[in-house]
């Protein structure tokens, strides 16, 4: 079985306890550490990316990482034009899983670039909701998962003020949990039409090196730790 216990708000354990509700069977066709990568980085993915499609712009803000890399692809499926922004070690993993253009955010600010977006995914939010809505095609839409906490609060409060001004998008997206919303992530990857990259496989002894690695922002993909 597998799936997200996010109720826990997160640890490492040898042993966990998890409602039969967030859990499901382990598709034959992928392994343990494949099957770990997918419930909250593929339902983060897809609802991320709901509203790709052929004509529109996607930009994923952190797009090197678990979450970033099925995002990439989710949207690239769905016919989307789609810019990947993360650190320079990763542009070139970025353009590998489908990205049409990349951006390495220690060179290039996206939001004073001269495209805009009809919608963008922001993994890692530290920029102010200004500068989100000039990154943002008329009636354009801005969600982001993850990043500061005084970012997140501005992005809820005003936000949502701008982007109704605006005639644009501006919020956070609230992930639904359970099977139903990570499941059809898994169908696609046992059907080879998206890609699992695991960068690392850290043992439970090591999850001080693994938080580090992923914390550096070194990790291409996905990083599982692993029960010995």
């Amino acid at each position: 079985m597998y799936g997200d216990n996010l109720a826990l708000k997160g640890g490492f354990a040898e042993y966990a306890v998890a409602p039969e509700s967030a859990l499901a069977h382990v598709p034959a066709q992928l392994t343990f550490a494949e099957a770990s990568t997918i419930p909250q980085a593929g339902a983060i993915a897809l609802q991320g990316t709901d509203g790709a499609m052929a004509g529109r712009r996607v930009l994923v803000n952190g797009a090197g990482g678990g979450s970033g890399s099925f995002a990439i692809q989710l949207a690239k499926r769905l016919g989307a034009h789609v810019t990947g922004v993360d650190n320079a070690g990763k542009l070139d993993f970025m353009s590998a899983v489908g990205a049409d253009e990349v951006i390495d955010y220690d060179r290039d600010d996206f939001t004073r670039q001269t495209s805009a977006y009809d919608l963008i995914l922001d993994l890692v939010a530290h920029l102010s909701v200004f500068a989100y809505r000039r990154a943002l095609a008329p009636g354009g839409r801005y969600r982001c998962v993850g990043g500061s906490v005084p970012t997140l609060l501005r992005v809820l409060t005003l936000g949502t003020v701008m982007g109704r001004l605006t005639h644009r998008r501006i919020g956070v997206l609230a992930v639904k949990e359970g099977p139903v919303h990570f499941e059809p992530l898994a169908a696609l990857c046992v059907a080879g039409e998206v890609s699992i990259h695991i960068d690392r496989t850290f043992t439970l002894d090591e999850v001080p090196a693994a938080l580090a690695h992923v914390g550096e922002g070194r990790a291409l993909g996905k990083v599982v730790v692993r029960v010995s």
